[in-house]
């Protein structure tokens, strides 16, 4: 059933990055993001307000529980904010091949820290999905050659980085904690981070680039929501490994690569397929091993 859980989980995700990538065109990337929050923290309240009038405030009503959250709230705004403006300037078929790496790192976090030891199928799809990972960031340096693409590339690899994090992090939240808790919560705290934040930014006169409203904002929001529904739920059953589901849910590059080619008529598609290519096959490796 997990697997299940997390093949939904991509499938959502997919359309959560072509929603994303809509969204932030040419607009302002920090009021996309608070609105995505917003929206998120609305579609979860009724779950909140229910659990509060019957007396539950979550996690055994601990104050350490909400902190916990908290803390996971902060580690995925830092993915965000770094993802939304590598999104908003890299095309599609770069961003979403080196967001696909994310199962590499997150391998590799649970070996070190959940004793979850590799075998050498398995340490053959890290090691190529390394390789795949340089590729990709050699293939977007040259075509955004002049435009920055190093910055945005890094910052591409930094919310990676902090996605596996929180991955990490959420197997050792959800074997606390319910997973409606913790999807319900968490949602909330991202919106009070992220409103606090805009609000000191423009608080203390720092430009806002141009806003437009798209209704593809809260379709991030809706997609996202049902994404991270699936995948805690998958994480909370028995059986179910961190590594596997993060994995699949990396599939979700399929989607948002096929958007970028066949909507957005990216270029170069030749050289990133073969970089996607690698990179399915170090994850086709990982799930062998992990048979």
């Amino acid at each position: 059933m997990w697997i299940v859980l997390a093949l939904l989980s991509a499938l959502c995700l997919g359309f959560y990055d072509v929603f994303k990538k809509l969204s932030v065109r040419g607009n302002d990337v920090l009021m996309v993001l608070m609105l995505n929050t917003v929206f998120g923290a609305v579609l979860m309240l009724p779950v909140i307000a229910g659990a509060v009038y019957a007396g539950n405030y979550g996690f055994g009503n601990s104050v350490y529980g909400h902190l916990m959250i908290l803390g996971k709230s902060a580690i995925v705004l830092c993915s965000w904010l770094l993802g939304y403006f590598a999104i908003k300037h890299l095309p599609l078929t770069v961003q979403g091949p080196i967001n696909a790496s994310r199962p590499v790192l997150v391998l590799v976090g649970a070996m070190l820290l959940y004793g979850e030891w590799l075998n050498r199928l398995q340490w053959a799809g890290v090691i190529m999905g390394f390789v795949s990972l340089l590729l990709i960031s050699r293939t977007g340096m040259r075509e955004q050659s002049g435009k920055g693409a190093g910055k945005w590339i890094l910052m591409s690899v930094g919310a990676t980085v902090f996605g596996a994090v929180s991955g990490l992090y959420d197997k050792f939240l959800l074997s606390r904690y319910e997973p409606l808790d913790v999807q319900s919560w968490y949602s909330l705290y991202q919106c009070v981070i992220m409103v606090t934040v805009i609000s000191v930014l423009r608080g203390r006169g720092n430009a806002a680039a141009s806003f437009s409203w798209r209704w593809s904002i809260p379709c991030i929001a809706v997609f996202l929501t049902a994404a991270d529904l699936f995948y805690f739920y998958a994480l909370s059953l028995p059986g179910a490994m961190i590594g596997i589901v993060s994995m699949m849910r990396r599939g979700s590059v399929v989607i948002s690569f096929l958007y970028g080619v066949m909507a957005l008529h990216e270029k170069n598609i030749g050289p990133k397929l073969i970089d996607l290519g690698l990179l399915l096959v170090s994850l086709t490796l990982l799930v062998l091993g992990s048979d």
